[in-house]
């Protein structure tokens, strides 16, 4: 595949405006070649990897990769923070068009929309505008699934392929590889990267582009309420005199039990708020998902009053925490302290 895309190279310097009816047919033949080989199995042998965004989720996802074998090229606007990566033999990329250059399958995952717009689509620096025929970019940012259709879209005309791949299991999932994995796109491309999905957790296909966008949302919105749900019962249980560690655990093999608790119940306990998620992120996915509802004519009470209640928490402030610290909007609506 690197072999054809050299030679497709080679043909666009040698004949930048050839009229000759030869070039377009070798230009077709060598574009179909390349399609054909990227067919092929997925492997550190034959597919050389970029990804664009190397933060709490980003860099232990990257350093699956890595593990693995695969050749990477990493970018991230903060250098320091792809440093690590860099250290483990992962190659550092200027922009992301120069990321995409060096790479078959770029994988992205930033903050917002307007982050994925950037390094994906701008025109000049973006991973698409580098990108050679045949290739795949993977959006794995939690975003809105009208974006995903244009990554999509703007993929198709440049004979490429995309797909929306948002990640759900917070920085626990992302270090152990078990992340769940909401995949938009062709399923066959889906198929194709499984090998690579696979380092990183659990690929479930949701249907065409948007669809892993939109399965992504509505797993925050469960998220949300079940946030809620675990504060307000720690609320309640410190508030009635129990001691809240072994209520925590005597609810957690039952009905109440949770992912939420599981991850969130002792660092809650700790005051333990670094981020696994930030506050700034999820209050980001909850106003994409109160903007499809309002789009869908859905009322979702649960939904509006978690982001509500985490807005609190961003005017005090507290942003940049993980999204347990919601604990502290609990805490000031009672006038009560965990442990005092």
């Amino acid at each position: 595949m690197r072999l054809l895309s050299y030679l497709l190279g080679s043909l666009s310097r040698y004949f930048p405006h050839s009229q000759s009816s030869s070039t377009p047919h070798l230009t077709f033949l060598l574009r179909s070649m390349a399609t054909s080989a990227a067919a092929g199995p997925i492997n550190p042998s034959n597919t050389r990897l970029g990804w664009i965004g190397t933060g709490v989720m980003g860099r232990s996802m990257c350093a699956h990769l890595i593990n693995a074998g695969y050749s990477l090229t990493v970018f991230n606007r903060t250098l320091s923070k792809a440093q690590p990566l860099v250290d483990l033999g992962a190659r550092l990329a200027q922009t992301p068009h120069d990321l995409a250059a060096q790479s078959d399958v770029v994988f992205s995952i930033v903050g917002y929309p307007s982050d994925v717009l950037q390094v994906l689509l701008d025109p000049v620096n973006g991973a698409l505008s580098g990108l050679r025929p045949g290739g795949i970019l993977v959006d794995m940012t939690t975003s809105e699934p009208s974006l995903a259709v244009e990554i999509s879209t703007a993929a198709s005309s440049k004979n490429c392929s995309s797909i929306d791949a948002p990640v759900s299991g917070g920085d626990r999932g992302a270090k152990n590889g078990t992340l769940a994995i909401f995949a938009g796109g062709d399923e066959a491309i889906v198929n194709r990267l499984n090998p690579i999905f696979t380092l990183m957790g659990k690929v479930n296909y949701m249907g065409p582009s948007g669809k892993g966008q939109f399965a992504k949302l509505a797993n925050q919105i469960t998220i949300a309420s079940t946030m809620v749900g675990l504060v307000e019962g720690i609320i309640y249980a410190h508030k009635a005199g129990l001691n809240v560690a072994s209520f925590l655990d005597a609810i957690s093999t039952g009905a109440a039990g949770s992912k939420s608790l599981d991850l969130y119940g002792s660092r809650i306990l700790k005051r333990d708020f670094d981020p696994g998620f930030f506050v700034n992120h999820f209050i980001k996915d909850l106003g994409i998902c109160l903007k499809e509802c309002q789009n869908m004519g859905l009322a979702l009470p649960g939904l509006a009053l978690a982001q509500q209640l985490y807005l609190s928490l961003k005017a005090h402030g507290e942003g940049n925490l993980g999204t347990q610290a919601l604990i502290l909007a609990l805490e000031r609506l009672n006038n009560a302290t965990l442990g005092s």
